[in-house]
């Protein structure tokens, strides 16, 4: 399948924080937004209002946080139904959960990678096809960042199996080239390699973030601080292999002031700028 979402151009995640700083303002560096169903579901009164004006002027992806898709307890379909009906009733473009698994008889507040074999190929493939027929609409997974290696032996390496698991789903991918920057200094790979060997044709679209050094060898994903300089790299590797993609800004906690998260959220739309500028100039070589 082709998987990409119907949003083009730079995008922010919105949270409650943001809510009333970005209401203020007639013109933002961005054209889509996100949120995670889970933080919004239910809602009305005022915030649903305010959610409103926002869907009403941006279009929407959502990224889920808690379906744990490898998890070991069946799939959650009341949740699963509180989503669809969030989807279809703010007119979502695409939805996007973690090849991950959060819950073990109770929520763990994290993330937690699957072990890289094709026995967890063929069961989490068959659990996201489930929810694909359930929502009666493609979803995308993310690849994620993790800290230690997942369980038991490794039959195949993490790049491999993600391109498994995307083949027997037949789901899109949400590239985070932040995560493929934490993952490769944490477990000694090359992202750019990583990022090569995904399949172009089933990316949905970019996230970018800022993480946490917490050794020389050991970085943390917190989408709490800027974007640094190797990660803007990456982000234009991305774009020089698989072309222009649609991008989106995460920030989770200490939110900025406005100028400094849209000058963050511009350099997304120059660099998209830059990599369209550079395809478009003629080749004037001689052979």
């Amino acid at each position: 399948m082709t998987s990409r979402a119907a949003v083009d151009g730079t995008g922010l995640g919105l949270r409650r924080a943001l809510m009333g700083p970005l209401s203020q303002c007639q013109e933002v560096p961005f054209q889509f937004m996100e949120v995670a169903p889970e933080n919004w579901i239910p809602m009305g009164g005022r915030l649903g209002r305010e959610f409103r004006r926002f869907t009403e002027r941006f279009p929407f992806v959502c990224h889920g946080l808690s379906l744990s898709l490898g998890g070991p307890h069946p799939l959650d379909f009341e949740l699963l139904a509180a989503v669809k009906r969030f989807l279809d009733e703010h007119q979502i473009r695409c939805y996007t959960e973690h090849l991950s698994y959060c819950s073990d008889g109770g929520h763990l507040y994290d993330l937690m990678p699957m072990p890289f074999t094709g026995e967890a190929v063929r069961y989490v493939a068959d659990r996201i096809r489930r929810v694909q027929d359930f929502l009666e609409r493609p979803i995308g997974i993310e690849h994620v960042s993790y800290y230690t290696p997942p369980g038991g032996p490794a039959e195949m390496t993490e790049l491999a199996f993600i391109r498994a698991v995307l083949e027997e789903a037949d789901c899109g991918l949400l590239l985070d080239v932040n995560n493929a920057y934490v993952n490769g200094i944490n477990h000694g790979y090359d992202p750019h390699g990583f990022i090569d060997g995904l399949p172009g044709e089933r990316i949905c679209y970019v996230h970018i973030a800022g993480h946490y050094d917490e050794a020389e060898d050991l970085k943390v994903d917190t989408h709490g601080s800027a974007v640094i300089e190797p990660v803007w790299a990456l982000l234009d590797h991305a774009y020089q292999r698989f072309g222009v993609l649609p991008t989106l800004l995460e920030r989770d906690f200490n939110f900025p002031d406005n100028q400094t998260l849209f000058a963050e959220l511009a350099r997304i739309g120059e660099t998209q700028r830059q990599v369209e500028s550079r395809a478009r100039k003629p080749d004037r070589s001689c052979g």
